[in-house]
Parts: C-alpha cells; structure tokens; sequence
C-alpha cells in the first residue's frame, strides 16, 4: 500500500522532502511513501492502494485552485470510504471549513470557505505573528501540551517546528472533534482551546490536521544569515528535543491506523561499500581493467550523472583504507559517495566482511546448479549490504554502464531508495531480496521486440525460480512447486495470503483476482526494467525484489512457505527448508540465464504456454476504454512481439491488442487501445 504526499502546485521543495523524510522512517517497513503531482490525483486510480494522502506545508491557495471541484470530491470520497488524510499547515487551513489567515492586512491575508471542511471550524492563523513566505525569519520552537489520553504512547510536552500555522478555532466545541494538542503558549489569535492538531472521524476514514510541523526534521533545518537573528536558537531547541517530536508523529501515524516502526530512534543506514567478486576465470580483473582504460579517473574517483565513484582495486597495499568520511552526505546518504571494490584475486569474501549475505554460498550453488559451467548471467556479482538502488547505480550511470559486462548481476540486503514503475521510491529492509541485472542487446530488427519482452521472460523465469526452490533439474519440483504464486501482467508476482492457504488446491482458485481484486492474493514481488541505447547497443537493466522473510509489509515467502509446511504435515510430507536468499539468488540467475539462451534466438513465442500457465489472466473480464466510452473485453493472451495484452470484445467478438494507459496504480485501470485487428 501506499502513502501518498502532494508535491505540486502550492508546496515547496522543503517541506515535501521533510514530509518524505520523516514517514518513510516511521512507514517504510510497511507502505511505499511516494510524492504525487496534481495530475496523479486527479486522474489516475490512486485511491484504492493508498493508505494516506498527505498534503504537505506551503500554500493553501494554489491548492484550492489545483483541487476544488473534481479534486476535492475525489479526496473527500476518499475519506469517507475509509481513506486517511494528513494536513499540515497550509494543509490544515485547506483542510477546514474556512480559512482566516493574517484577517486585515492587505497584503497578507487570506481568507474564504474552503470545500473539504475536515474540519467544520475556521482554521486561524498565524498563530504566532511574523510569517514571511519562503522564509525562517517568523519561524518558531512551538511549545505544545499533548493529549495523551488521545495519544497515549506521547510525552505531554513536544516542540515542533512553526512557521505561519493555524489554531483550529473552538475546536473544543465540536463534539466529533478530538484536541490531539494544544499551543502551550500565549497566541496572537484569540481562542480558548488554542487548538495545534485535531483528530476527526470522517465518514470511514480518519483525518489529523496540524498547524505545526511535526514532519520537520531538526537536523535538516541550516540557519542562514536572512534567517534572523533568532532562527539559530530556534533550530537548537529543534535539535534538542527531537525525539519527542518523532515520538509525537508516530502517535499521530497510529492514531490515523497505520502501522508504524516503534523505533523513531532510527535513521537512514549509511551505504556501504560494493564487492565486485567472481571464481571464474579473470571476470573481475577484466572489468576493472576496461573501467581504468575507458575512464576519466582522477585517484580512482570517478564523476557519473548521478553518483561520484571510488574505483579500488583489491590487490593495492592499502586496500583495508580505503573508505573516507570525505565523500558521505549526511543530509542526503544516497548523494554520498560510492566506494566500488574489485576482487581481482577472485577472492570470495567470508561473512567476516559481509554479514547478512553469504556469497560463497552463492556461488556455490550457482555452480551446482549449471554443472561447473556458469553462464553470463550472475557469474559476476556485486554485493553491497546497504546501497541507495541497485537499478539506480547502474541505469543511472551511464559512463561506466557503458563498459560493463552483459549478465552482470548486483544485489544487497538493504536498499535505501528502491525503484519502482511509476517513479516509486521506497527503503526496502533485510528480507527482501533485490537484485538487478544488466543486458545488453546488439541493435537489429529484431532488437525492439527483444527490449520489450525481455521483462516478461525475466518475470516468468523468477515465478519459475521460487517454484523450482531446492531442485537442480529444470521442471522437476521437490514440493516448492505447490507455493501460491501467480504473475500479474505484465511481471509482478502475487502470492495467497497466508490466511486463505489452508488447502492445496486453494493456490488454484483464482476467482477474487479474475475481476481485477487483490482480496486473497497479494504483492510479493516487483520488477521493472530501465533501457538507454549507447553506440548502436541497447543497455536493458532488470530490477526485481521479492520479500523472502520479512513480514511487513504484507507477507513472505517463508511465511507463506509456513502454510504450505503445515498442508504438507497434514498429508504425511516432510517440511520443506526456508528459502534463503543466496540459493534463491542462484537459481534466478541460472534460470534467466537458461531462458534467454532461447528468448535470443526465439523470442518469447516459446515461452508463452508456461506464461500463462503461471498467470492471473486467461478469460479475465477488463474494461477499455475507447475514447467515448467502455467497452467489456474478455483476455485471451499476449502477442509475442510486444507483450500487448489481446482482447475479445464481448459484444461482438472484435480481437483489440491493449495496453496500459501508464498510470502507477493500477495497471488494469485505464486500458486502451493499440490496434485493432
């Protein structure tokens, strides 16, 4: 699921990024923090994933002008079914009945009913004189008093960060309005409850609206000298009572009904350097050579687009030192710099260097798996334990993508800023397994297809890897083949809720998916995949990461694999071993590997009885949209060329090819036409 801020008209670049900030470290175990543009909410299908929306400090008249009318009643709409909402400052005043800020001053005030009226009262303000636009110099350590009766696990006494906020006026006299806290301080706007940060039911959702700043990260706030005089001291309390701000957000958070992570103590882990390592042959030494050769390097570092590389050989002298302070960000780790180690000597690092993957055991079984005769694919890896994107440091790199090899393959066992379609960006914690791998296709005629198909053979050979789990012949099971797993089109993999499993024969009812609904089965793994064309070769990268053991956010293969255990009891059947994340990893990469040996010369034609095999979508009902209307079309398959879904008009029997109209919610939402035929 997802939690959505608002990021366009009306925000400002801070308080996005603070409002980013602060839930993914409260929310990224369990939801997928994203910002979104107007254009998203008010026209694609984002309600029915969406846990929060979020509409961030800054302006409330350019949302207004943004969001009333068709915005609104989608937002509104939203709650009532059981959506929640946050407003934070300029959210609160756009939140509330009406809107009454600096009243009788020309050239500050805004005033006006406002339409969703979360709130029924006025939203006055500033509560405390002084606000400039686009500055600190009103800014304030709000002192508030907390009621801890409606957040229970919150000191009474937290400072949060204020500029230009609102009291919510008489809050106290509206009987389906609960005082989350209230100003512990004399106000320039009159008011008896002083009200900072309310909580109302509304319709099935849940609504808090605050005239602080509670996202606001004390660390990130710098004073600069047009600040004022006074915007140091303020930053200092900030920074001092900190924790007890985070401790206030994450009451709020489950006060809304979110599950949250009880440690508000943690931070974004520092990226860690990556170990380049193969067995085979003198892969590593050949890569690192190619790079010195093709490179600008100055010292071994090395400016790409997105990232400053560190290029170290394992064989100098040295080499314990290599990793500085001088090139980490504290305020943005993913912009620090990124420490690239190459074992020539073909040395294996022990879990004495790396600890949460053991890649000696990879490829171990790598090598089992393929005889002692690996292929392209995954016979170089690179292992970092907590990177920023393994996708992103390849795609988005294309000096040194230039010069890699094809199949080379990189994971982690933690990802700070994980990419999704869409744009989606997310910290995925140990127990998912991420990986992603680089394909590069000579350009011919044929080469357009191979680009876009090459995703749903990758999807097809990961379903087969987790069904395949603990065998070392292609097609024959040892019981991992009765897992619930299923392809949604065009490459993601749902699994049977743990809690529907109870029955083998249950991993074959797909009735509740047929029509679109995600009721029993759900997300366990995604993928997506990125192509640059560079000197007549296209660069295809392939991400995935499917949560292997970590129960949140949704569910895991172990856990899931727990059921299938208990069914296999019940009928006299041994249990089955967890899947662990380095065997997994080999037999995906063995697997791809295999497969595209095939998809080169044959495309994905021969793959796609076992596509649909493992499918959600044979004989499903969707709905297309025509330009003037809908119509209803039964599926019956993909071409082989371009993965376009094909369709059966139900009327009257007219064969469409579809494809998505490229909103990042819901990908049966929106179909369109490509061609009749």
């Amino acid at each position: 699921m997802n939690v959505l801020v608002y990021s366009g008209p009306g925000t400002t670049a801070d308080g996005v990024k603070n409002c980013l900030d602060s839930l993914r470290l409260h929310l990224a175990s369990y939801y997928a923090v994203l910002p979104v543009n107007e254009t998203v909410l008010l026209n694609e299908p984002w309600q029915r994933k969406t846990s929060l929306l979020v509409i961030p400090g800054g302006a409330d008249l350019p949302y207004c002008k943004t969001f009333n009318g068709k915005g609104n009643d989608l937002i509104s709409k939203y709650v009532k079914q059981g959506g929640k909402f946050l407003g934070i400052c300029a959210g609160g005043y756009y939140a509330s009945a009406r809107c009454e800020f600096e009243v009788g001053d020309p050239k500050m005030e805004v005033s006006g009913p406002r339409e969703l009226a979360f709130y029924p009262g006025t939203a006055k303000g500033a509560a405390f004189k002084g606000f400039v636009y686009e500055s600190h110099v009103g800014a304030r350590a709000a002192k508030i008093s907390v009621n801890t009766s409606a957040l229970p696990g919150c000191p009474a006494e937290v400072f949060n960060y204020f500029n230009g906020g609102c009291i919510f006026a008489d809050a106290g006299k509206y009987k389906n309005v609960e005082i989350l806290a209230k100003y512990d301080e004399e106000t320039d706007v009159e008011d008896t409850d002083k009200a900072a940060a309310i909580y109302r039911k509304f319709g099935k959702g849940d609504v808090i609206l605050s005239g602080t700043h509670p996202e606001a990260i004390a660390h990130s706030l710098k004073p600069r000298e047009t600040d004022g005089p006074n915007y140091p001291g303020v930053v200092a309390k900030l920074q001092e009572t900190d924790h007890n701000r985070r401790v206030f957000l994450k009451e709020c958070l489950k006060k809304l009904g979110l599950r949250v992570s009880e440690n508000v103590d943690t931070t974004i882990p520092r990226v860690t350097p990556m170990y380049v390592v193969s067995p085979y042959d003198n892969k590593v030494r050949d890569i690192y050579t190619t790079l010195k050769e093709n490179l600008n390097l100055k010292d071994e570092l090395f400016q790409d687009h997105n990232d400053n590389f560190v290029f170290v050989d394992e064989s100098r002298e040295d080499y314990d030192a290599i990793e500085d302070d001088s090139g980490y960000d504290e305020d943005d780790p993913t912009k620090s710099t990124k420490y690239i180690n190459f074992l020539t000597s073909k040395t294996i690092p022990t879990n004495k260097m790396v600890h949460h993957f053991n890649l000696e055991k990879y490829f171990s079984s790598l090598n089992t798996l393929s005889n002692g005769n690996a292929g392209e694919i995954g016979s170089v890896l690179g292992y970092s334990e907590v990177i920023t994107s393994t996708n992103t440091i390849l795609d988005k790199n294309p000096l040194w993508l230039e010069h890699l090899p094809h199949g080379l393959t990189l994971t982690a066992s933690t990802q700070i800023a994980g990419r999704g379609r869409g744009g989606n960006v997310w910290v995925n914690p140990r127990g998912v397994l991420a990986t992603s791998i680089l394909f590069k296709v000579p350009s011919s005629p044929t080469s357009s297809s191979t680009v876009i198909t090459l995703q749903y053979l990758c999807g097809l050979a990961f379903i087969e890897a987790i069904l395949g789990y603990g065998s070392t012949f292609p097609g024959k099971g040892v019981g991992y083949e009765d897992m619930p797993v299923r392809l949604k089109w065009p490459n993601d993999i749902f699994i049977l809720k743990p809690e529907y499993f109870k029955e083998l024969k249950d991993k074959d009812d797909v009735s509740s998916t047929v029509d679109g609904d995600d009721e029993k089965f759900i997300k366990i793994s995604g993928a997506l995949i990125n192509s640059q064309f560079i000197n007549g070769t296209f660069y295809l990268v392939w991400g995935a990461g499917v949560n292997v053991s970590n129960p949140a956010p949704t569910t895991s293969l172990n856990l899931v694999l727990q059921k299938l255990n208990a069914i296999r009891e019940k009928h006299g059947l041994a249990s089955l071993p967890d899947y662990e994340p380095e065997l997994l990893l080999a037999k995906i990469t063995h697997t791809i590997d295999q497969f595209y040996t095939v998809f080169k010369k044959s495309g994905l034609t021969p793959f796609l009885p076992l596509y649909y095999k493992r499918w959600f979508h044979s004989n499903q009902l969707v709905n297309v949209d025509n330009g003037s209307g809908q119509r209803s079309c039964i599926i019956k398959g993909i071409t082989p060329d371009y993965g376009l879904l094909i369709a059966e008009d139900v009327r009257n029997h007219e064969v469409l090819h579809l494809q998505p109209d490229g909103n990042s919610f819901d990908i049966f939402k929106g179909l369109v036409y490509k061609k009749n035929t």
